[in-house]
C-alpha cells in the first residue's frame, strides 16, 4: 500500500527552511503562485501571512497535486502565548477564530507527541495575550479549507511558542524562527507518522450506516462531514461492536454526533 499524501502549509518562508532541509524537499520551478516543494509523497507550500492567503494556498495545493486517498495536513508555524516557553511546541485541540467567532475541534485519535491547546486565530498581532490560548494568524482558515479535503482526524495544527509576555513579536527574528522550527522536527516527524499510520488504516474503511443514519436525522452539511468522519473513527477503534442507536429519538443530527463522540471517548486507545 503506497504511502499517504502528507500537505504541509507554513506562512513563512523561514519556518518551510528546516522542513525543506529535513524532508529533502525541491522546489517546483514551474508554479509561480505559491513557493512549493516537493518530494514524493510529501508537499510543503509557503502561503504568505494571514487568512486568505492560507486558505488560497490550501486550496490551490490541493487543486494542483490532488490526493488520490484521504491525506494528511499540517499548518505548522509560530504562535505567542502569555507564559509558555520560547520553543516549546504544541498541537491544536480548539482553533478559534477571533473575527468570526466560528470554533473548530481536530479529532485527536491519536495521542500527539506534544501537548495540545487551544488556538485563536486574529487578523493582526496583539500587544498582549487576552486568554490562556496560544494566537496566530492562519490555523482557523487552514482548517476550514483543509476539512473540505480530508478528515478531521488528519488535519492538524502545529505550533512553536515565538513570543510570550517578556519576547514581544518585535523580537521575533527570521534565523531564530528557523532555530525553533529546528528544534521541533522530531515532534512533527513522528506527529507526521503517526498520522500517517491511520490514514493507511483510514483507506479501506468506509462510514458504515452513514446513509441510513441521514435519512432518520437532520444534519446540516458541516454535520455530515463530521458524521462521516466519527463512523471511520468508531470502525477503527470499536470494530467488533455494533452501532446502536436505537436509544436516539429522530431529530437534530447533533444528538448522533454527541452520542457518537462520547461512545467513542468511553475508549482506551493510545497513539497508532
Amino acid at each position: 500500500m503506497p504511502e499517504p499524501f502528507c500537505y504541509l502549509f507554513v506562512a513563512l518562508p523561514c519556518e518551510a527552511k528546516p522542513l525543506i532541509e529535513h524532508f529533502k524537499l525541491k522546489k517546483e520551478l514551474s508554479i509561480n503562485a505559491f513557493s512549493i516543494y516537493r518530494n514524493g509523497h510529501i508537499s510543503l507550500t509557503v502561503t504568505g501571512i494571514g487568512k486568505s492567503a492560507m486558505a488560497a494556498g490550501v486550496a490551490y495545493s490541493l487543486a494542483l497535486f490532488p490526493s488520490p486517498t484521504l491525506p494528511v495536513l499540517l499548518n505548522i508555524g509560530i504562535a505567542g502565548h502569555s507564559t509558555y516557553s520560547i520553543g516549546s511546541v504544541f498541537t491544536a485541540d480548539k482553533i478559534i477564530d477571533q473575527g468570526t467567532g466560528r470554533k473548530f475541534y481536530p479529532q485527536l485519535v491519536s495521542t500527539p507527541p506534544c501537548s495540545t491547546s487551544a488556538i485563536t486565530t486574529v487578523s493582526k498581532p496583539l500587544p498582549d495575550y487576552p486568554s490562556d490560548s496560544l494566537f496566530e494568524m492562519e490555523a482557523s482558515s487552514f482548517y476550514e479549507t483543509a476539512i473540505r479535503f480530508s478528515s478531521s482526524e488528519l488535519i492538524q495544527c502545529i505550533k512553536v511558542i515565538s513570543d510570550n509576555k517578556h519576547n514581544s513579536t518585535e523580537q521575533i527574528k527570521p534565523a531564530q524562527v528557523s532555530l525553533w522550527l529546528k528544534g521541533a522536527l522530531p515532534i512533527i516527524a513522528a506527529y507526521m507518522q503517526q498520522l500517517s499510520l491511520l490514514a493507511s488504516l483510514d483507506k479501506p474503511v468506509a462510514a458504515e450506516g452513514f446513509a441510513e443514519i441521514i435519512e432518520q436525522w437532520r444534519f446540516s452539511s458541516n454535520e455530515k462531514l463530521q458524521l462521516k468522519s466519527l463512523l471511520r473513527k468508531r470502525a477503527i477503534l470499536i470494530p467488533h461492536k455494533a452501532l446502536d442507536l436505537t436509544e436516539i429519538s429522530p431529530g437534530p443530527g447533533k444528538i448522533v454526533l454527541n452520542y457518537l463522540r462520547k461512545e467513542m471517548d468511553k475508549q482506551k486507545f493510545g497513539g497508532f
